[in-house]
């Protein structure tokens, strides 16, 4: 696409806006940048437009939006807000910004969605691409927007993208040459009607251009993802912790094989593997996949497996103090994602609960707190239904802030249990983002 003197308006301006504004001007186009954000929120973003001679609005989004050839939309930014229903009616193309992006990067893309463990699959598949040799660039979701390193990318290069349902509802041509698939449960419903299909349809949008030439990673032990697949061409990788696979990676015993054509390709004892849990097996195996597609060497995976060490906010062990071990795990901002981080501990945990519930059905974790959890302390805007839904089946108490919630289970927590601050809930009511919340728990705990 030639941007050339197009004037194209960018709704958001945080990570993903900034990235395609910047790209947009380094390429002769006109961007103006629209935000409803307060000026103090947006300080950082507001001095890099100005640095950069980007023209740009704050506090509302004005009828100038739409005096533009396209629209490109952030992430962040609700499908179903004025600003956008608005742009529809008047007939204006709208775009992701990683369909932007994708227009002018010369590299092969793995892009990589699911509810859970996108974060951890993305940095690990970087990780290993990188110990094997392969000039390799981490962003979308995590790191760098896309849009930021996408005119840097050479054609012998590899971009590995954490993608998230709201980036695939516009895309149009967006064609990774490896599309993963992780996993899909209940997630973000607040954003699609309250439609569990509609989000399994946004997720599968992340193939829908791939040819006979692409690959496709699924993983086979999600139902809500098999059942819904459609036909397609793309060649077809499985992962599974239950069945052995044919083409694909599995879980047998102690270890991890892949399969190619029914023969044995790499094998790994899950020893050599730095993460625990099932899930990160998980994430390990979808990674194996597009490591071997590439023709990644195999000695140089298992090195990698034992030197990937996770992501920060996930699962995060902030600090030991008398015997109790601090857990950050502020990326749980849903229910799956808690399911799995209570499975992943043995000793009595203190879990904080809370945020802006996005339609969370607690059903899903009730067994296991009954079976983990010794205390609930609930926070922000979903409280008082954590509280009522909790309320009988274990103790609860709500709490102030994040503060309040640390300190009172500094005081209750003894030798050999866990405070592990698992959400399961967005942070906007009371942080800026998940980072932001696991940093403010970090620096509270290593205040105590």
């Amino acid at each position: 696409m030639d941007i050339k003197n197009k004037k194209i308006s960018i709704i958001g301006a945080v990570k993903s806006g900034i990235g395609a504004a910047k790209m947009i001007k380094n390429l002769g186009g006109i961007p103006f940048v629209s935000d409803s954000g307060s000026k103090e929120k947006l300080f950082d973003s507001i001095e890099t437009l100005v640095s950069n001679q980007i023209e740009f609005e704050i506090g509302k989004h004005s009828e100038r939006v739409f005096d533009c050839d396209f629209i490109v939309i952030s992430p962040g930014v609700p499908s179903n807000s004025f600003i956008i229903q608005n742009a529809i009616n008047k007939k204006i193309k709208i775009i992701s910004e990683i369909e932007l992006a994708s227009y002018f990067c010369k590299g092969k893309i793995i892009a990589i969605t699911g509810t859970n463990g996108k974060t951890t699959t993305t940095s690990l598949t970087g990780h290993i691409l990188k110990t094997c040799g392969f000039n390799t660039y981490v962003a979308g979701n995590i790191g760098n927007a896309f849009s930021e390193i996408a005119l840097d990318v050479k054609p012998d290069e590899i971009v590995v993208l954490e993608v998230s349902s709201f980036q695939l509802d516009f895309i149009e041509s967006f064609k990774p040459y490896i599309a993963m698939i992780l996993n899909i449960t209940p997630d973000h419903l607040n954003r699609y009607d309250n439609k569990y299909k509609n989000y399994i349809d946004a997720k599968l949008r992340i193939y829908m251009n791939q040819s006979n030439d692409d690959y496709l990673i699924i993983n086979k032990d999600s139902e809500s993802l098999i059942n819904s697949l459609g036909r397609s061409n793309v060649k077809k990788f499985y992962f599974s912790l239950h069945e052995n696979q044919t083409n694909g990676a599995y879980l047998t015993g102690e270890s991890i094989n892949f399969i190619l054509n029914s023969e044995l390709q790499f094998s790994c004892s899950l020893t050599d593997i730095k993460l625990n849990g099932e899930h990160n097996y998980a994430n390990s195996m979808a990674a194996i996949i597009s490591a071997k597609i590439l023709g990644g060497n195999n000695d140089k995976i298992k090195e990698a497996l034992s030197s990937f060490a996770g992501v920060e906010h996930r699962m995060e062990l902030v600090r030991e103090l008398e015997g109790v071990k601090y857990i950050n795990d502020s990326k749980a901002t849903n229910i799956d994602s808690v399911w799995y981080a209570l499975r992943s501990y043995e000793d009595p945990i203190f879990l904080i609960l809370g945020g802006l519930d996005k339609g969370n059905d607690y059903n899903q974790i009730k067994d296991l707190v009954l079976e983990k959890v010794k205390k609930i302390y609930a926070i922000g805007a979903s409280s008082e239904k954590i509280f009522n839904f909790f309320h009988g089946i274990v103790k609860v108490e709500i709490v102030k802030s994040l503060e309040d919630a640390v300190s009172e289970a500094n005081r209750e927590a003894r030798q050999n249990e866990i405070v592990l601050l698992s959400p399961a809930c967005a942070s906007f009511d009371m942080f800026n983002s998940y980072e932001h919340r696991g940093k403010v728990f970090k620096e509270i705990v290593n205040n105590l």
